[in-house]
């Protein structure tokens, strides 16, 4: 089969298309032939070298995937069922094989192409705005980030659980991007000071949860933006992982910070995860509360091209890969 493989780590170009081994499923796993795979800054991350694969994971990039169960081993599914699922790695590929946990049907209604910009990003937002932190409708969230894959996903969310979105984005078009998606409040971060923005509309309140990848460069001045007993859930480091932080700021606000990735949890953490994304975010899909803002689609033969448009910072909503051999039939 055809896979994308990283011989060498450093800029898209270091990523090539070649023949593989196809995977073969272990106990308790599916086989699926890929129609589309998601584009994720981990996959970025991963083509640097500084965001490897856990043990035991596919070496190829592409945590998310939507296709076909080609084999269905001992699962539920039915060979040629529409999924989507969960990866550690290996969605660059034309199959993969996961755990059937961290399978689910493909939403009804849903573009099958489209569909695969839904596990990584709804298993990230809900497990970490309704699991983690535990978001609930009237409260108030920022999402640093707002026009990407997660911000999309966390506006949404938020939204229909009745929260107040506040989010930060460097350009007018993706702050207006984000305000077609319901953010309530929309700070650019070039021109604007995100802390005191937060305190103006929320009458010196502060967010009551706030959803960062960013990491250590916001790390102080996110502890100033939250709310008494509010959480800060750190799911990215674009602005470096160490940081020094004024615990008594902390401690007065008895506020918590809390830091997760998703991609290194057990596959029973993972599985427990999608279906609780089935249970509560599939609904809000199939009835259209929640959409899959998809920017741009590229065939796996362009992942550069791919790639080299996700690093350039101008997209909105999820770059997806496609097989074209595999969608087609």
């Amino acid at each position: 089969m055809k896979a994308v493989v990283l011989r060498r780590f450093g800029e898209p170009q270091v990523l090539e298309v070649a023949e593989v081994e196809p995977p073969r499923p272990q106990a308790e796993e599916v086989l699926i032939d890929v129609v589309s795979a998601g584009l994720n800054r981990a996959d970025v991350q991963q083509r640097k070298g500084v965001y490897p694969p856990p043990p035991g994971a596919s070496e190829y990039p592409g945590l998310e995937v939507s296709g076909r169960i080609a084999d269905a081993g001992g699962s539920h599914f039915q060979r040629g069922d529409a999924v989507v699922a969960l990866l550690a790695g290996g969605g660059y590929a034309e199959q993969v094989t996961v755990p059937a946990g961290q399978v689910l049907p493909a939403p009804d209604g849903v573009d099958l192409v489209a569909a695969a910009g839904l596990p990584e990003v709804a298993a990230t937002v809900y497990s970490n705005l309704v699991l983690t932190a535990g978001m609930a409708g009237g409260e108030t969230l920022l999402i640093h980030g707002a026009s990407g894959g997660i911000g999309t996903m966390a506006i949404q969310l938020a939204r229909a659980l009745g929260v107040r979105t506040i989010v930060t984005a460097g350009t007018s078009q993706k702050l207006d991007y984000a305000r077609s998606l319901g953010a309530e409040v929309c700070i650019n971060y070039r021109e604007q000071d995100f802390v005191a923005e937060v305190d103006a509309v929320t009458g010196g309140r502060g967010a009551d949860v706030i959803l960062d990848v960013v990491g250590a460069k916001y790390l102080s001045r996110n502890v100033e933006a939250l709310a008494t007993g509010g959480r800060l859930v750190v799911i990215g480091l674009q602005g470096g992982a160490k940081a020094e932080l004024n615990l008594g700021v902390l401690m007065a606000k008895r506020a918590s910070v809390t830091g997760t990735t998703l991609r290194s949890r057990p596959v029973e953490e993972k599985s427990a995860i999608m279906a609780g994304v089935y249970k509560h975010i599939w609904p809000l899909i199939t009835e259209g509360t929640i959409s899959i803002p998809v920017d741009r689609t590229f065939p796996l033969s362009d992942v550069v091209q791919a790639h080299e448009y996700f690093d350039s910072g101008q997209h909105t909503g999820k770059i997806l890969l496609t097989l074209q051999s595999v969608s087609k039939q």
